[in-house]
């Protein structure tokens, strides 16, 4: 009976403080949904950053499960040796002690990681502030898009890619907050569903996500049907959880609006994940 129960607190322990570990994630939470579109993901993607003075990741990840199995070890061996024989308050006392110091420590090695910060842009506004009457080229050192014959006159790379940048770290805070009316303004209903479920399953606990950089741009511009769509390649650093190391990402988020209505507003209809 006493070892059933030296190894159950092994487990306890382990499965408690790895808790700590469950990675939180960005908006999407780094999967593919919604629209995708195979031309765009055949595309050469850009070589991912490599996360500068940032620590190793694994680290991280194991700190929680092993500081559980040590924990749990050293309760094994009190029992093993009879240190806790006829289990007394002072007994009970002394686990909790135990627990405590095995919490402070993790927390300490997990601040040795020096967050790194980007300050969000000015000026986040909805798709729909971008309005572009005028006609005009692709941005300097842009490849010619495959349905270029598609492609509205009057889109403009730079407004939009400026416009898009924003929004993407306005909506990650979104959904840190698990604000749900502020992501309805910038998705379809498919993809507001998915996205408020997404919230839901993690029963509405804030989290934080920081980017920690940010490239975009633009993969393709093609009109089908009464659907612009604007496919953005965003890449860069992010770090998902305080105090971890910032990893790479690469994903295209495909942007529709009615092709018929010119000041319509602009909509995330999917993300398509393209490592």
């Amino acid at each position: 009976m006493k070892k059933l129960f030296t190894l159950f607190l092994v487990v306890l322990f382990s499965f408690g403080l790895a808790i700590g570990e469950a990675s939180a994630k960005r908006l999407g939470g780094g999967k593919s949904f919604g629209k995708q579109r195979e031309s765009v993901s055949q595309q050469a993607a850009p070589k991912a950053p490599a996360p500068a003075a940032a620590p190793a990741k694994p680290g991280n990840r194991w700190l929680g499960p092993l500081a559980g199995l040590a924990a749990g070890g050293l309760l094994a061996s009190l029992f093993m040796g009879h240190g806790f024989d006829g289990i007394k308050m002072m007994d009970i006392l002394m686990m909790l002690g135990v627990a405590a110091a095995v919490f402070f420590i993790f927390r300490a090695l997990r601040k040795n990681a020096v967050p790194q910060h980007m300050p969000a842009p000015a000026g986040n506004m909805p798709y729909s502030a971008y309005e572009a009457p005028a006609a005009a080229p692709l941005a300097a050192g842009s490849a010619p898009l495959a349905a270029a014959s598609s492609r509205p006159a009057w889109f403009e790379d730079e407004p939009f890619l400026r416009q898009a940048k924003a929004n993407f770290i306005r909506l990650q805070d979104a959904n840190d907050k698990g604000d749900v009316n502020d992501i309805r303004e910038f998705t379809t209903p498919e993809m507001f569903a998915e996205i408020s479920l997404q919230i839901q399953e993690r029963a509405g606990k804030p989290q934080h996500t920081e980017v920690v950089m940010l490239n975009a741009e633009i993969a393709e511009v093609v009109t089908e049907g009464d659907q612009v769509i604007a496919s953005v390649r965003f890449s860069g650093l992010i770090r998902e959880e305080q105090g971890a190391a910032a990893e790479s990402f690469n994903e295209i988020w495909h942007i529709q609006k009615a092709a018929s209505q010119p000041n319509a507003s602009w909509f995330i209809a999917g993300i398509q994940q393209a490592n």
